[in-house]
């Protein structure tokens, strides 16, 4: 495995567990109201963060050449 993909799976996995750790009942609310949510709701939330991550991955692509 990639030096790279550890730091970034690290960074995911800190980022993911620091509002859980901070905020647990802000964090238990928020995700009962995306439990609520309809299937296409998610899909669309899902959509938009597939679109962010392949505009960053792009933006970094374009960065590194110049």
């Amino acid at each position: 495995m990639s030096y790279s993909l550890l730091i970034t799976l690290g960074l995911l996995f800190l980022l993911e567990g620091l509002f859980p750790f901070i905020s647990p009942g802000r964090w238990r609310q928020t995700f009962l109201q995306l439990a609520s949510m309809t299937d296409g709701q998610i899909r669309f939330f899902g959509l938009l963060a597939i679109v962010f991550g392949i505009l960053l991955l792009v933006l970094r692509f374009f960065l590194s050449e110049a």
